[in-house]
């Protein structure tokens, strides 16, 4: 198999990062990049807008979740860490959807390979697209 780009979309969340770490391993072995995809899930969309949530403080934990990966990436390969946002819904495009747009980032970077978070009855945005990537990508995926 020939991998060149993992792409793992991940939400800060504990299975996300479990997730991540797979993807770094499959990176190691293929000598390939790893593109971490930041999925921002339609509830967190609006407690910022609302103001229930500080959109800074969210933003720290995103980045601090970030700098871990990309520390133990480091640590692991020497490959090209690079990192991304995506909203996981739209307001406009009825078929926007945490797993369309997974796949739809796959498509723009051309991953050759995918690691999605599972975690049965998940309410995160990555976990709930983690079957509906399975079902439609085009690259291989592993789930965890």
């Amino acid at each position: 198999m020939d991998i060149d780009l993992v792409l793992a979309p991940v939400d800060g969340s504990d299975q996300s990062e479990r997730a991540a770490e797979y993807a770094i391993a499959v990176a190691e072995r293929y000598d390939a990049d790893l593109h971490l995809l930041f999925v921002i899930d339609e509830r967190l969309h609006r407690e910022i807008d609302s103001g229930d949530v500080s959109a800074t403080a969210v933003a720290e934990e995103h980045r601090a979740f970030i700098e871990r990966i990309q520390a133990e990436f480091r640590d692991a390969h020497d490959g090209v860490f690079e990192t991304s946002s995506a909203t996981a819904f739209s307001e406009t495009r009825l078929m926007q959807t945490p797993g369309s747009v997974v796949l739809d980032v796959a498509e723009e970077l051309d991953a050759d390979f995918i690691v999605v978070p599972r975690e049965d009855g998940s309410e995160d945005a990555v976990g709930r697209a983690a079957f509906y990537v399975i079902e439609y990508a085009s690259q291989p995926v592993l789930t965890v």
